[in-house]
């Protein structure tokens, strides 16, 4: 799936086996001139949704790697991931 102006699309999915909450990782292209590494689909109370990619800092806690800057924005990388998953 190809969103045309920001030209979003999914270059790579790894689906998971199991019952854990991450279903896939995938990759995406965005304007076939930046990747974005490690999205994750994950089954949450409320059904499916993408959680950006996000590393361990030195306190422990998980930090996002990748921000979003609007919900429009967030909600297209979501709609372009979650149709690649088949969900």
């Amino acid at each position: 799936m190809v969103r045309e102006d920001l030209k979003l699309a999914v270059t790579r999915i790894h689906k998971l086996e199991g019952d854990g909450a991450t279903k896939a990782f995938c990759d995406m292209s965005v304007m076939d001139s930046l990747v974005i590494n490690g999205l994750r689909v994950v089954e949450g109370k409320d059904g499916l949704f993408v959680s950006m990619p996000r590393e361990a800092g030195k306190d422990g806690k998980w930090y996002n790697t990748v921000i979003p800057l609007s919900r429009d924005i967030k909600d297209e990388i979501e709609k372009v991931v979650l149709e690649a998953y088949g969900g």
